[in-house]
């Protein structure tokens, strides 16, 4: 089997299981401003820095243009050799006002003679194609140019060279004659959402001989180059742990949850707003970084100078954990941030940072990110797998429509959560007060009970069970004993 090429992007890599099958032609396709270049470039630069050399053919760009490209990056074209159309049409000695747009006046197979004359000269390992659309207009018919195509690849055929062909696709889309002659296909899309940032995401549509990573796989384009988040997959990391309980410190509130939470699986906080759902997960988070356990927060919904300020006023210094390397919290925005990438930063944070116990805040904010819900639900669920077998203790943060009475989430994704944990007002006394329940916990037994949840500036407490109570969860209950232990609060 050939020897593989690396394509110098980490994730794109991974995607293809180590590279590219050495001395093959790939055809990486997209629409202009996609990142093909960009990918072509990485690929050679990755073959430089191997000691291998390298040929830039420029068919569409100008070499000030490249370089323009290349400075933005921080690279240099030091050690490879670039090639402009300009040049080769200047040594044919033709007409300095025939452009590539005039291409009944331009000699195909003459400049195909000199390009082949260069790469015969160099004798290059990698060779990028810089696009093909350039070739398809002096080919003037789609015969002559497919053609022309299989012509250089038979050409290459005896040539230990990788070669990626660039097609813009502005010639003929989906053009399925071109991808049947090359031995691999990278199809790249560019997509305008209604607000935010651009989106990207990439497939690998064929790789003969070879078992890739298929579906979609996000990316940006980022100084220093395009950065690949491979799709998550969670049957490719099979749990190995011993099974173990993540308590909160406070008593009450791991009886409530049976123990408390076990490792590997996902504990959803439900409730309206301002009911100390996030207060709860911060809990766990102080307990575990007490422990000297590592833990990580995404933030999709509270600014972090606003978490510092809420914890603090609970008496707790969460910043504190995170100066000292327990504890790191990243704020999301979702305009900007696709779910591949969110999903690659919480494999950041498991497998270099060694978190145990992840929170997500909010999956309001989280369902933004993917408005399409069967997706929200197939990304999520996949995600929580890959956690599961992580051994990670992952809380989950939803909002609930409303105040009291009947409580409406923007999506049902309790069935997801392996423990569901809900929070509720109720009226007593002439107060409002904040109840706390256990609704289901598949990884064993859980309380039955609803305590009251008490948040001030000693920080959080949970009471004893609401006997005396019936209706708690309705927000108006119905009393039926003494108001000694309400009173205090």
């Amino acid at each position: 089997m050939a020897s593989i090429a690396s394509l110098g992007i980490a994730g794109l890599d991974e995607v293809l299981r180590g590279g590219l099958p050495r001395h093959r032609i790939y055809l990486p396709q997209g629409d202009p401003g996609t990142g093909k270049t960009t990918i072509g470039l990485q690929f050679l630069f990755e073959g430089r820095a191997r000691g291998e050399k390298c040929l830039y053919i420029a068919l569409s760009e100008t070499r000030p243009e490249i370089e323009t490209v290349v400075e933005s990056h921080g690279w240099n074209l030091d050690g490879i050799e670039v090639v402009e159309l300009s040049a080769l049409e200047q040594s044919t000695g033709m007409d300095s006002e025939n452009t590539l747009f005039e291409s009944s006046e331009v000699e195909l197979n003459e400049t195909t003679r000199l390009v082949l004359a260069h790469i015969d000269r160099v004798q290059p390992d990698r060779v990028v194609f810089d696009s093909l659309s350039e070739l398809r207009l002096l080919a003037q018919s789609s015969l002559r140019y497919r053609r022309q195509i299989l012509g250089l690849k038979q050409y290459f055929s005896d040539k230990k060279t990788t070669v990626l062909l660039l097609d813009d696709r502005t010639s003929e889309p989906n053009d399925q004659q071109l991808q049947s002659l090359a031995h691999g296909v990278l199809s790249m899309e560019q997509m305008a959402p209604i607000y935010g940032s651009d989106r990207r995401r990439l497939r690998i549509v064929k790789l003969r001989g070879v078992r890739f990573s298929g579906g979609y796989h996000d990316f940006v384009i980022e100084p220093g180059g395009v950065v690949v988040f491979p799709r998550l997959i969670a049957s490719e990391h099979r749990p190995d742990f011993t099974p173990d309980t993540v308590s909160s410190g406070i008593v009450p509130l791991d009886s409530l949850l049976g123990g408390g939470i076990d490792r590997g699986t996902a504990t959803l906080f439900m409730g309206p707003a301002g009911t100390g759902k996030s207060s709860v997960a911060v809990q766990y988070v102080v307990a575990a970084c007490r422990r000297g356990d590592r833990a990580a927060m995404f933030l999709f919904d509270e600014r972090l100078s606003t978490v510092y300020q809420r914890t603090t006023a609970l008496g707790i210094n969460l910043k504190q954990f995170v100066d000292d390397g327990l504890l790191t919290i990243q704020q999301v925005d979702p305009a900007e941030m696709s779910p591949g990438e969110f999903a690659n930063c919480v494999r950041t944070a498991i497998e270099q940072n060694g978190a145990k116990v992840i929170v997500i805040d909010s999956l309001n904010g989280y369902l933004h990110a993917v408005p399409d819900q069967k997706l929200l639900n197939m990304q999520l669920h996949e995600l929580l797998a890959y956690l599961s077998h992580k051994a990670v203790a992952t809380i989950l943060v939803m909002a609930q429509h409303g105040l009291i009475g009947a409580m409406q989430a923007p999506i049902d994704v309790s069935y997801l959560a392996d423990t569901v944990v809900l929070l509720r007002y109720f009226e007593a006394a002439g107060r409002i007060h904040k109840a706390i329940s256990v609704m289901k916990k598949r990884s064993g037994h859980h309380e039955n009970t609803i305590r009251e949840l008490f948040l001030d500036q000693r920080g959080l407490s949970v009471g004893e069970p609401l006997e005396q109570f019936t209706g708690v969860l309705t927000g108006v209950p119905k009393f039926m004993g003494t108001l000694h232990g309400l009173e205090s609060t």
